[in-house]
């Protein structure tokens, strides 16, 4: 009896929650099928290598100024002292330059902030095809303190 009591509560209890498995109930809006976002663009240029380095009193990025064309890819790579990013003010980039960014930077911890590397040699790339020319300042989230600053200027 007991067991009976308990399929019939929970028979109700399927029945409440109403229709067959799958079906949006009729109360509730659809769900809106998820945004496609368009590709990155794809990289047509060189690629560079930003070395990331922190000795215990300042850190830098070499070089700290690094002149590109719009296609090339920047690849940043940990020599020492972990654990190191890049990460970008949107209020100091060209104007429409946080959007196509944010798309190019695949794996990131925040808005326009990359991953945190923490292996030697680790590295992290951004492509920069189809971003707007300008000056891009970007620092190291743990040393900004410690002077790691740096400049893109894409051309």
């Amino acid at each position: 009896m007991r067991a009976m009591t308990m399929v019939a509560g929970l028979a109700l209890a399927l029945a409440a929650c109403g229709g067959k498995s799958g079906e949006q109930p009729a109360d509730q809006p659809a769900t809106p099928a998820p945004a496609e976002q368009a590709p990155a663009p794809v990289a047509t240029g060189t690629t560079h290598e930003v070395a990331m380095d922190f000795d215990g009193k300042v850190g830098t990025y070499s070089p700290a100024e690094l002149t590109i064309k719009a296609g090339d890819v920047v690849k940043f790579v940990v020599k020492s002292g972990p654990p190191h990013n890049v990460a970008f003010d949107p209020a100091t980039l060209p104007a429409g330059a946080a959007d196509v960014l944010g798309k190019a930077m695949a794996e990131t911890m925040g808005p326009l902030t990359g991953p945190m590397k923490v292996g030697m040699g680790e590295s992290y790339e951004i492509n920069f095809a189809g971003v707007p020319a300008g000056t891009y300042d970007y620092h190291c989230t743990p040393h900004v303190a410690f002077g790691m600053k740096a400049k893109l200027i894409v051309q």
